[in-house]
């Protein structure tokens, strides 16, 4: 794709990354907070991880307030979200502000954070040590921008989740800005002003060369690729779900059950049946008599006939 570097900085910025940006939408993590359906718990890990990306970059940006190309967009009165964050955090966790980071959560993060949180903070650092930090510029429009845009649908979206109160703000504080020029919330033509301020301070920043685009653009895309990352890494099924897989996983696998010797059993009929022939043939050997040579072959004439009753009566399997 032909790069048309006559652009604005912020227009350039806003073409280029139409894929990238678009990818970060439909992870998996992404799509499970736009709908409201990330865990509560996951998503304070979720703030966690972002509290340490913006520490580190709002660090850089601190250090760099005064670079060139940084300058015009630095504004951490208005923009700083590593504040918010911790405030939501604790509110979230419910304990104080001053102790979340020794919460278990937070522990657990720390002592094994993912890769892509610990790539991620490294690039920024990296950024941050570098001769020239121009690059961090691409850090503040995906982040700040991202914020000011779509973090208002995602406030509205996880205050229904959450049961969280949209007009009071706690636990969704990350998602509010202050006004321009005063301490007030800013409502949405107030975030438009300083969507607006924030454009015009990139493309003044843009305005120092093609150089400063080239390389301002190519990390945007890289900061993409690293915020996708990071959505990856939330994990997306509820509990109950994984419980549910092992269900589904246990009707597939067989039981077997170790059988003993099995006893014959015979069907009611047949022993009706053997039962009748029996008093018959008590009935005939009394009332004719068994004794003597006359005796003996009617003995054994019924003995004949009790054998071939049996056998035609059907064996059990």
């Amino acid at each position: 794709m032909s790069i048309d570097f006559s652009l604005p900085l912020a227009t350039l910025l806003r073409e280029a990354t139409h894929e990238a940006h678009e990818i970060v939408a439909k992870s998996p993590g992404a799509t499970a907070m736009l709908s409201g359906r990330l865990d509560r718990e996951e998503y304070v890990r979720y703030l966690m991880m972002l509290w340490h990306i913006y520490d580190a970059f709002e660090q850089a940006l601190d250090r760099h307030a005064t670079h060139p190309v940084l300058e015009p967009t630095y504004n951490p009165t208005l923009l700083a979200r590593a504040p918010a964050l911790a405030s939501d955090i604790s509110f979230l966790l419910q304990v104080p502000e001053a102790s979340w980071k020794t919460h278990s959560a937070h522990t657990k993060l720390v002592q094994s954070p993912p890769p892509e949180l610990t790539a991620y903070i490294a690039r920024i650092r990296e950024l941050a040590e570098s001769e020239d930090p121009t690059r961090l510029l691409a850090h503040s429009y995906v982040r700040y921008l991202g914020d000011l845009s779509g973090g208002q649908t995602v406030r509205r979206t996880l205050g229904k989740a959450y049961d969280l109160d949209d007009d009071v703000g706690q636990g969704l504080s990350f998602y509010a800005f202050k006004e321009l020029r005063s301490a007030k919330t800013a409502n949405q033509g107030e975030m438009k002003r300083i969507k607006e301020w924030f454009r015009a301070g990139m493309n003044t920043a843009g305005e120092r060369g093609e150089d400063v685009k080239a390389a301002v653009l190519d990390e945007a895309n890289k900061a993409f690729a690293l915020n996708t990352a990071l959505f990856m890494t939330i994990r997306t099924d509820p509990p109950s779900q994984h419980a549910e897989a092992a269900m589904e996983v246990s009707k597939e696998i067989p039981i077997i059950v170790e059988q003993g010797p099995q006893e014959k059993s015979y069907p009611l009929s047949q022993i009706i049946v053997l039962v009748a022939a029996a008093c018959l043939a008590h009935f005939i050997l009394v009332t004719g008599g068994f004794t003597g040579d006359q005796g003996y072959q009617k003995l054994l004439a019924v003995e004949r006939w009790f054998s071939t009753l049996w056998g035609s009566v059907p064996r059990p399997e």
